[in-house]
Order: structure tokens, then C-alpha cells, then sequence
């Protein structure tokens, strides 16, 4: 029996460390993001096959994806970072636009919130999880650096990118004929616009964040779209243009990231002694027992 999640197998390498990234010159212009995410605002005209939402939870400020192929007769969709707090809002809206979720997509092993994930496939029968292999939490599939997830006509290329946590990966829009233009990559708490996801705990490493980020994220075009898993600050969405010229970290060198990183002194996530369990069991938790 053939599963409907179809993957390749991995890269034979990860793309090498590029040299470090050149400042823009005052005369290019940067293409606004907001201007091409518009683009995929609706999902709506004869040519257009992705349907994309961009939902938000307050309490932990994390982002949470519904990508669609509204082409496909079953409108097959997607769900990247649900949170537990919103399933029944994300649930609604996707019956709502006649979508059919098939997966349930985390990037990573969460602290500060849990994943909604597991109360999902409670509510939708069929609904499948997927995480990292790395990551080793549980899931119904597992996905490696290379490996593409499809829905409908549409496809996610997973990248492996650790530092934040040991298991952390980009999803990416594919780059073949058919797939959204410019591409878009869905980067957890790798990339956080104008700055990154911590690397002091769950396996953090800000060397290997550094390579990561410059490997695989930098190193798309340059009108790629970054849409983040968390945002404190009220943006929405960078480019791979953008943050090139303007993360406050990974513009810089190696070694002066790494100490930026070493000394953030950062408070122990609030809610990390919940999620982090419950995460790694794809968000199921025991009932509190009965009194």
C-alpha cells in the first residue's frame, strides 16, 4: 500500500556554508513582502492553485499555517504549527473553505506552547502528524532533510535546519512548474524576522543554528518568502532579501553571533515543563484524573 505522503530520499549533502552575505547597496530596492503575500491571500482566479492562511495565537504569539490545493477536486490541505488553544478556530475555518486536512505538520518540538496536533487527530479521523525524524517525538510519519510532502498537485520540501532544537526543519513550497511563485519557507524557530529562535536548551546549538540558516535558508532566492513560527514584535512575514541585509544576528560573523546568542540571558520558558512532554507525545496529554 502506497502512503499519500511521497518522499524522496534525502539530499546526498546539505548545501555548503556560503561566504559571508553582501550588504545590499543603497540602490537596490527590496521587494516588500507584504506586497507579494497578498499574492496568496485568497487563493482565488483560474491560475492560482494554493490557497494560504496565516493564523495567530496570542498567548504564545506563535504562527499557524493552512496551505490548500484548491485545484485538486478534494482541496487537500495542510496545517503547519497548530496550537492546542486554537484547533477548534482553525478546524472551523478549514470547513468553512470546504478544505480536506490531511496532514498536521509541526516543525519542531515546541516549549512554549503544545502543539495541537494530537487534539486534532482526536476531532478528524485520517488526519495524519508529521515531525522530524530527528526530533524524535512521535508522529504518523517522519521526514528527513530532502524528503517532500504532498497535497493535491502541491508539494513541501523539508529541510533539515537544528540549532534552536536538535530536530528543527524548514518547510519550503516546491520549485518545479505549478508551485506557488515566489517560493515560501515555513522556518519554525530557526529564522525569527530581524532575529532567530534561542539555542540554549532541547539540543540548541548556535553554531549549528548559523550554518543552518546560512545553508539553507539564505541560499534561497532572494524573493522567498520567510513566514516565521513566532512574532513579538507585529511583522507577519520577511524575505530571504531582507533578512540577509537586516537580521540583527545572522548578518553578522560566526563567532559574533555566537557570543550574541551565549549571552541573551534569557528567563526558562513558562511553559516549557508542560509542552516539551506533551509535545514529544504529538501534543496528547493524560486527562487530569477525576476527583
Amino acid at each position: 500500500m502506497v502512503l499519500p505522503l511521497r518522499l524522496i530520499p534525502r539530499l546526498a549533502a546539505a548545501a555548503r556554508l556560503p561566504r559571508a552575505p553582501r550588504p545590499i547597496s543603497r540602490r537596490a530596492r527590496l521587494v516588500p513582502a507584504l506586497a507579494m503575500a497578498a499574492a496568496y491571500s485568497t487563493g482565488s482566479g483560474a491560475d492560482r492553485r494554493l490557497l494560504f492562511r496565516q493564523l495567530f495565537e496570542k498567548e504564545s504569539s506563535t504562527y499557524t499555517y493552512l496551505l490548500a490545493d484548491v485545484a485538486d477536486p478534494d482541496k487537500p490541505a495542510v496545517l503547519i504549527d497548530p496550537v492546542d488553544r486554537t484547533v477548534d478556530r482553525d478546524l472551523n475555518l478549514i470547513k468553512e473553505l470546504g478544505l480536506k486536512l490531511v496532514y498536521a505538520m509541526n516543525t519542531h518540538v515546541h516549549a512554549d506552547h503544545v502543539t495541537g496536533t494530537g487534539l486534532i487527530k482526536t476531532k478528524v479521523p485520517g488526519v495524519k502528524s508529521v515531525i522530524s525524524r530527528a526530533s524524535e517525538a512521535k508522529a504518523d510519519h517522519f521526514v528527513d532533510h530532502g524528503d517532500k510532502v504532498h497535497f493535491g498537485n502541491l508539494f513541501l520540501e523539508v529541510r533539515a535546519t537544528p540549532g534552536h532544537t536538535a530536530g528543527c526543519v524548514t518547510y519550503i513550497t516546491g520549485d518545479a512548474d505549478g508551485q506557488p511563485s515566489p517560493r515560501m519557507a515555513f522556518t519554525g524557530d530557526a529564522l525569527i524576522i530581524r532575529a532567530c529562535g534561542r539555542t540554549d536548551f532541547q539540543g540548541g546549538s548556535s553554531d549549528l543554528l548559523y550554518q543552518s540558516v546560512h545553508s539553507q535558508i539564505f541560499t534561497l532566492p532572494k524573493d522567498t518568502l520567510l513566514y516565521p513560527a513566532h512574532d513579538y514584535k507585529g511583522f507577519t512575514v520577511s524575505t530571504v532579501e531582507e533578512e540577509v541585509a537586516y537580521n540583527a544576528r545572522l548578518t553578522k560573523d560566526k563567532e559574533t553571533f555566537k557570543t550574541i546568542m551565549d549571552n541573551l540571558n534569557l528567563p526558562y520558558p513558562k511553559m516549557i515543563d508542560v509542552a516539551v512532554p506533551a509535545n514529544l507525545v504529538c501534543g496528547i496529554q493524560d486527562p487530569p484524573p477525576k476527583i
